[in-house]
């Protein structure tokens, strides 16, 4: 299935659940409120990620969203596991995963054998996959150029995620616009970290769909709560961006 597919508008708005709580019970109630909250607001898809939880509480998430589905498609990503989190989304019905890199991260040596694992996953697996290349703190050891992780990432995942170099900062646009001129129009080009009311016009331009997470809580802060009127401001910027298609 293509990425955009997943999907019922152009460039769509896939927000972050973050997993944070005290204890799993709060953990658990506080994902359900901020997907209604989003959903309700207009996202287009959801991220379950153990971004301060654990594995479990994602499971426990995925386990809620199998009995109750959400209204939009739902992903997952365990950081750091790509067997777990294509595990948990085959289990539970996931549309997606998000892997913060397909390629680049790993010497040469260790490379092959990630290739070879991740074909096999993605063969078994429905989900649709969402690839970083130079995502973040992901280190860079291939010896490759940046080209030629991008081309890798191409067979590797169906969409490949772009970002600045951590949380909450803008990606830049000429990383954007490099990766763009590499994949072509055709690939799809995910921005993954940074994105704001203020800067959405001009990266949207650029990329076919977006990861947020930081931008649609009170005071722009990942370990803040999702707002309902952040989230509704952020859409109605990318609706206007879609206006203009």
């Amino acid at each position: 299935m293509h990425f955009t597919s997943l999907f019922p508008n152009p460039k769509p708005v896939l927000a972050m659940l973050h997993l944070k709580g005290e204890g799993r019970d709060d953990v658990l109630a506080r994902a359900l409120r901020e997907t209604e909250i989003l959903a309700a607001n207009g996202a287009d898809g959801l991220v379950v990620e153990n971004y301060f939880g654990d594995v479990d509480d994602v499971k426990a998430v995925l386990a809620e969203f199998r009995e109750n589905p959400p209204s939009i498609p739902y992903g997952v990503n365990v950081l750091d596991d790509g067997p777990a989190s294509f595990a948990l989304a085959d289990e539970f019905g996931a549309s997606f995963v998000q892997m913060d890199s397909v390629a680049g991260h790993l010497r040469p040596a260790e490379d092959v054998a990630f290739s070879e694992a991740l074909a096999a996953m993605r063969a078994e697996s429905e989900a649709v996959l969402l690839g970083g290349v130079r995502f973040k703190y992901q280190p860079v050891l291939s010896g490759n150029s940046l080209e030629t992780d991008l081309r890798l990432a191409m067979d590797r995942c169906d969409a490949v995620v772009v970002t600045g170099d951590r949380t909450g900062q803008p990606t830049p646009v000429d990383k954007i616009r490099t990766f763009r001129a590499v994949l072509g129009t055709e690939f799809p080009l995910v921005i993954g970290a940074g994105v704001t009311v203020t800067n959405c016009a001009e990266q949207l331009q650029l990329g076919d769909g977006l990861i947020v997470g930081s931008s649609l809580k009170i005071d722009g802060a990942a370990e803040g709560e999702v707002s309902p009127e952040a989230v509704a401001q952020f859409v109605d910027a990318v609706r206007q961006v879609r206006e203009q298609l």
